[in-house]
């Protein structure tokens, strides 16, 4: 995706639809990798760029059914989300968005095999030697194959609660997920799909929640807490009891305790969090005051959303800054090191100007051109 999601068509024919309490759900893209191997950020596909959708990356499962050992596939598109919008001066304005908002899984899934498929016909091994002659079956990987398992999920939570609108599904499906350890939220979102989670959740949400609905109600059904965490195959793990919001996450029981404002149709979960000086908190209208927001990516520990190793915070996103440290290369060609790359016209760093694009100011107060 390259025009930001304000502009882009697609981008804003999906708002519609979310705004009219259709849930969306796209693929993140399988670009997170170069053709040398290496891992790339910043290739989200469109719609999968738009703020209101359910953006869903691919995990690696091993073909087994215990989810200790399932990993982000290498294949599958990471964030923040590189489209943008050029003012009347050329610059170019980013919307680094955190994106996906979870992960599933999407490699060697086995499909129904059309007859005489080309596929299949140009690459044998696909086939997966399931089903005899008449229904045969075949391996598919992609986010285009994750992204309909977490389609499927959303049908079952409107089968038990039918009046839920998209924003409750996104939260409830991301507040579920599991966090997988080793990936951060660029390339994991909240974490990997849980369909046991999700289902149990929605089923205690109340059905009578209307858009007069007073912050801080009652959001459940039940006087407590459902358990945060399910056992699949013998192995438990726990949800990741958080959110992914544009720039950052939030976290707290309210979010399924209380009736947040932002659950609502035609709003995102972004308009009810404030920003500034690097910190990120609630508005008090549309999220309560008993949900923590940060501004931070985290590697997971696997544990819940929040605990892990800190990699950046996403403010310094807004100024295209530092990432990773080990020279990532962005779609645009833009290089993250282990300085801080100043994309804008004139920036200030330890008493020191360096004017121009793409400067790079080291930890040692030294400039370089990239």
């Amino acid at each position: 995706a390259f025009d930001s999601y304000v502009n882009d068509p697609l981008c804003k024919a999906v708002r519609r639809l979310v705004d009219a309490g259709i849930v969306v759900v796209a693929a993140a893209g399988n670009d997170g990798k170069d053709d040398k191997g290496n891992k790339t950020y910043g290739r989200i596909h469109s719609p999968g760029n738009e703020p209101s959708v359910i953006t869903v990356g691919a995990t690696n499962t091993f073909g087994t059914d215990v989810r200790s050992d399932d990993v982000v596939a290498s294949y599958s598109s990471r964030g923040p989300t590189r489209s943008y919008w050029t003012d009347a001066s050329g610059v170019n304005h980013y919307d680094n968005i955190i994106k996906p908002d979870l992960v599933a899984p999407g490699n060697k899934i086995i499909y129904a095999e059309a007859l005489d498929n080309y596929l299949v016909t140009s690459y044998p091994t696909l086939d997966a030697g399931r089903g005899g002659d008449t229904k045969r079956m075949m391996y598919m990987s992609g986010t285009s194959v994750s992204s309909p398992i977490v389609a499927g999920t959303v049908a079952l939570i409107l089968q038990v609660n039918p009046n839920l609108t998209p924003n409750l599904i996104k939260m409830i499906l991301m507040y579920t997920a599991q966090p997988l350890a080793g990936a951060n939220m660029l390339e994991q979102g909240a974490g990997q799909l849980n369909v046991e989670g999700a289902v149990r959740l929605a089923q205690l949400v109340r059905t009578d929640l209307k858009s007069t609905t007073p912050l801080g109600a009652t959001l459940l059904v039940s006087k407590s807490l459902p358990s945060a965490q399910t056992t699949i195959a013998g192995y438990t793990f726990p949800w990741a009891q958080g959110i992914v919001v544009n720039y950052g996450y939030g976290t707290g029981n309210d979010l399924i305790a209380r009736y947040q404002k932002a659950y609502a149709l035609g709003i995102l979960f972004s308009d009810g969090v404030v920003m500034g000086d690097g910190q990120m908190s609630s508005d008090g209208i549309l999220f309560s005051d008993g949900i923590l927001f940060s501004d931070g990516i985290l590697f997971s520990d696997g544990g819940v959303m929040g605990s892990g190793q800190f990699v950046m915070s996403a403010g310094i996103l807004f100024s295209d800054g530092i990432l990773f440290s080990d020279g990532i290369l962005f779609s645009d060609g833009i290089l993250f090191s282990d300085g801080i790359l100043f994309s804008d016209n004139t920036t200030t760093a330890n008493s020191t100007n360096y004017t121009g694009k793409n400067v790079l100011v080291n930890g040692d107060n030294t400039a370089c051109m990239k």
